[in-house]
């Protein structure tokens, strides 16, 4: 596991901090530390123009591989730029999906022409994506989708009907990938195809759901015979699960370090008000903030163990826990975060909505341990495919 940074890297992180200090400043100076979990629904508009703000300074699809048009940086440098971004108050990215989930998956799986043709808007900031994976019934359980797509007599449209889930910023996104069935009477893993459908059509409602912190960034989206060209299935009809599983491996790749940077701009907001209030004069309260600066540390070092891997998709052994363990991690730091504030906590400024951060990252938190796969999958995930230890019991009549 390599920690340290060589003399190139730290000239390349000094880079990367000059062009965050230079750029994020009069137009996007409000988009500071916005954006974030709990706050995705801010700015929406303006962090489209950051994006082509990145692309500009060639800092979108900086992993990407050269002959796909991206920088093809090494992993030290990926580690570095995502941490920078965060440090220096980067918002909330709104070509994270198409950038960190759709271009790997089009490099790996996608024809040439596919390639050709959704790289570039995703690298120039111009095309937003959005995640057609969780149903009713089929969240954690992925494998029980029951959206079904079916192929037109004369071959060239898919037309596809049923419901997805939680699928954030569906209504700022041009395009969807899709996780649908695709072989009549198939369950479980088989007969899944992975299908990239266009937003911008009247078969398609997308309809906001409102959340404890008062907003909507998650929705449902309604599929009634949403229409998609042949040529946008990647891979075979019946590969799905095999893309989707290399998707989720690419989640949990590199960008991994700017979520921790992430959580660690909010543990210092934490320990800010901590020390304003009085409250890190408390030796219980100042072992709960040890406890969760140590935490994220070894958060930090299982995602550079994570990294020593191939970038090909696939999960280590060391990736499978880190669902399970940032997201417990970040539910406790919500708890001491209403904790350090105490009763003021409990009070809002407001009507109806005006949290603060702090307030805001308890609420969200709240979620973490359940979206994604929630913690029993999680285990389930680790005893299974990591430990091999035997399937669980099906104990349903």
């Amino acid at each position: 596991m390599k920690i340290g940074f060589s003399q190139q890297d730290e000239q390349f992180r000094q880079e990367v901090s000059t062009w965050m200090n230079e750029h994020l400043r009069g137009d996007f100076e409000e988009l500071r530390y916005r954006g974030g979990p709990g706050d995705e629904h801010m700015f929406p508009q303006e962090r489209k123009a950051w994006e082509r703000q990145l692309a500009s300074g060639g800092w979108i699809g900086v992993g990407l591989a050269v002959e796909h048009g991206g920088r093809g940086l090494s992993i030290s440098q990926q580690v570095i730029f995502h941490e920078e971004y965060a440090r220096a108050g980067g918002p909330g990215r709104m070509g994270h999906i198409g950038e960190g989930l759709v271009a790997p998956t089009l490099a790996a799986f996608g024809t040439p022409k596919q390639q050709q043709r959704f790289l570039p808007g995703i690298l120039r900031g111009e095309a937003f994506w959005c995640q057609g994976y969780s149903e009713p019934g089929a969240g954690s359980d992925l494998a029980s989708v029951r959206t079904r797509a079916t192929l037109n007599d004369a071959g060239d449209t898919w037309s596809i009907s049923g419901q997805k889930v939680w699928t954030s910023m569906a209504h700022e996104s041009d395009w969807c990938f899709v996780l649908a069935r695709t072989e009549p009477g198939s369950t479980g893993h088989r007969g899944l195809s992975f299908l990239l459908v266009p937003m911008d059509q009247a078969n398609i409602r997308v309809q906001p759901i409102q959340q404890l912190t008062g907003t909507s960034e998650f929705n449902e989206v309604f599929f009634d015979q949403a229409q998609t060209a042949a040529d946008n299935l990647i891979g075979q009809p019946g590969d799905g699960w095999k893309i989707a599983m290399a998707l989720l491996g690419f989640e949990r790749g590199v960008s991994t370090l700017g979520q921790q940077m992430q959580f660690q701009n909010e543990l210092d907001e934490v320990i800010r008000v901590a020390r304003a209030n009085g409250t890190a004069q408390d030796p219980i309260m100042r072992q709960r903030i040890a406890q969760a600066w140590s935490g994220l540390k070894v958060l930090r070092y299982n995602s550079l163990r994570m990294l020593s891997g191939t970038q090909d998709g696939g999960l280590r052994r060391e990736a499978m826990i880190y669902k399970l363990a940032w997201s417990n991690w970040h539910r406790e730091l919500g708890k001491l975060a209403m904790d350090v504030l105490g009763s003021t906590g409990e009070v809002i400024d407001g009507t109806p909505y005006q949290l603060t951060r702090l307030q805001s990252l308890f609420l969200f938190t709240r979620a973490d341990t359940i979206y994604g796969g929630s913690n029993e999958i999680q285990r389930n995930i680790i005893a299974e495919r990591a430990l091999g230890m035997p399937k669980e019991a099906n104990t349903r009549s």
